[in-house]
């Protein structure tokens, strides 16, 4: 049987079916991120951006298969999370750009289509790097001429396809050295082959393994009962945000303080939160539990050994990613504000911070996860403002901050804030009587001025920079660089801070203390603080994020 025409309906299933088999292996690819920090969420990003273009798709009524691929750019655009969904959308963006006019497709038409993708999502970044999803998309799309020129049937030209995509995928750590020292391979470029692969599996009629067969302990926790929950609720009544799973593997000294004893573990948990499952064995513990304060979870965990397969998903963001929440925008004021400040937080703490420097609309998100274009489309609605800034605070949501301004019927600019501390440190500079420019500039000028490091645990055994790292271990990041490491989260601080701070020059130390961490050890770090940096002024807050456990701001 060959397949030398595509239909717009056979397109809507490849595409289905390719977003299906990206959400089976997203876990596998969020475990592909090169530092062992607990926010490798590359494939969490690219499955709901995904999963935003399948609906989209689903809705589709005609069969063309350039209003298919339109359909499936409209929805990645506006679901778009994180660089990597950001990416996703613009390598579709430009697939759909070329083949808008076309009702079938050939193998050149489809060719065609790649080229086009990879064109618009070069343009799309900055600073392009190879040994990345553009390498894999772009090698792929260069195979494909040979092969759209030899073969009219689809299934062995797919076939091609994805074997160049695979090859392109293996090379990554030899054109990005970080990738090499880690030992793993790209994830967005991952994603992508997860993606094609899903698109082959569907020409060739073939049964990808369902997800309770791929996965083990989590068969437990039936993967719908989010979405079922979610299509009869709305976004203010999740009393519980945050759905926070993890394994702890029992440690003998810690057992003898504190006896395992699963009803009481599970009695503990269901006072601070709902959906709780408790499963165990002889080794290990698995825990699934919605959360408020995700780390009071961990710390209970915790007594009995060592934290392993942490995730931490926020719901409320979730929630209205994926079935959309009518009651979330504020009503409009009669006129519009001269100015309007949007903001990207994590913690309630931090919320109240941005807010007393002058935020009008805080998005809560960052890490574990990255507001979409359309959440910040509706954020920059919710201001109401004639001119709006946007500071993302973390270098995963600064792309889908700059689509949303690009679709704004506002004036929007982006500051491009990597950090919480950036991002308190540009507020600052910010002033109603300039235009809009001259807010941007000076806001980017003082973004530059502060330094910023962060305290969190790694979720796997690793080597970077020469660094030996072990799971559950802290680590000391400095301006996104890992350069501390110690099983103790005060010790980390300390060697962190004085790699960092240079008393000749720095002034303010600003701490942020997340969840979970104890008034003992702040107390203990102010100590240290005082007596090691003296003319070093200290200011503490709660921020109350997940995560870490200290976010430092050095100016």
């Amino acid at each position: 049987m060959t397949l030398q025409k595509l239909d717009g309906k056979t397109l809507a299933e490849m595409i289905l079916q390719g977003a299906h088999h990206l959400k089976q292996n997203s876990q596998m690819i969020d475990a592909l991120n090169v530092f062992p920090v607990p926010d490798g969420d590359t494939g969490t990003n690219m499955n709901l951006s995904m999963t935003s273009g399948a609906e989209e798709v689903q809705s589709v009524e005609e069969n063309h298969a350039g209003g298919v691929a339109k359909s499936l750019s409209k929805g990645l655009l506006m679901g778009a999370r994180g660089n990597s969904g950001v990416i996703l959308s613009q390598v579709f963006r430009g697939f759909a750009k070329a083949i808008e006019e076309k009702e079938y497709l050939s193998t050149k038409d489809f060719s065609e289509a790649l080229q086009g993708g990879v064109t618009t999502a070069y343009k799309a970044v900055m600073k392009p790097v190879e040994g990345t999803i553009l390498t894999v998309a772009r090698e792929a799309a260069e195979a494909s001429v040979n092969l759209a020129e030899e073969e009219n049937d689809f299934i062995p030209f797919m076939e091609g396809v994805v074997a160049a995509a695979k090859e392109s995928l293996k090379r990554t750590p030899e054109l990005l050295p970080v990738l090499k020292e880690v030992g793993v391979v790209d994830s967005g470029g991952q994603g992508l082959v997860t993606i094609y692969e899903g698109f082959l599996a569907n020409l060739k009629g073939e049964e990808l393994p369902d997800i309770e067969d791929t996965v083990s302990m989590d068969d437990m926790v039936n993967a719908e009962h989010h979405k079922l929950a979610q299509d009869f609720m709305n976004t203010e009544d999740i009393e519980f945000g945050y759905c926070t799973e993890f394994m702890v593997k029992f440690e003998e000294e810690k057992l003898s303080e504190h006896p395992y004893d699963e009803e009481a573990f599970r009695n503990e948990l269901s006072e601070i939160g709902d959906s709780l499952l408790v499963v165990s064995d002889d080794e290990l513990i698995k825990v699934h539990v919605h959360a408020e304060y995700p780390g009071k979870a961990m710390t209970l965990g915790q007594k009995y050994g060592s934290l392993i397969n942490m995730k931490i998903e926020n719901m409320r963001e979730q929630h209205t990613s994926l079935v959309g929440d009518k009651k979330k925008a504020k009503p409009k004021a009669e006129e519009q504000a001269d100015y309007g400040i949007v903001t990207v937080s994590m913690g309630d703490g931090i919320k109240k911070l941005f807010e007393s420097l002058g935020a009008n609309v805080v998005i809560q998100g960052g890490q574990t996860m990255n507001p979409s274009t359309q959440d910040l489309s509706e954020a920059i609605k919710e201001a109401h403002a004639k001119r709006v800034l946007i500071l993302p605070n973390n270098k995963n949501i600064v792309m889908a901050a700059e689509q949303a301004a690009e679709m704004a019927e506002v004036e929007v600019a982006v500051i491009p804030t990597k950090t919480i501390p950036q991002g308190m440190s540009a507020l600052l500079g910010f002033n109603p009587e300039i235009d809009l420019e001259a807010n941007k500039q000076e806001m980017i000028s003082l973004m530059s001025e502060v330094k910023t490091g962060q305290i969190t645990y790694a979720v796997r055994d690793t080597q970077i920079d020469g660094l030996n790292i072990e799971k559950d271990h802290f680590m000391g990041i400095a301006d996104g660089k890992i350069s501390a490491t110690d099983k103790d989260a005060l010790t980390t601080a300390k060697t962190l801070l004085n790699q960092m701070v240079d008393e000749d020059e720095d002034e303010i130390l600003t701490i942020l203390t997340g969840e979970g961490v104890q008034e003992e050890e702040v107390s203990a770090l102010e100590s240290y603080i005082e007596e090691t940096f003296e003319d070093l002024e200290v200011e503490i807050h709660h921020g109350g994020q997940p995560i870490y456990s200290y976010i430092f701001s050095i100016e």
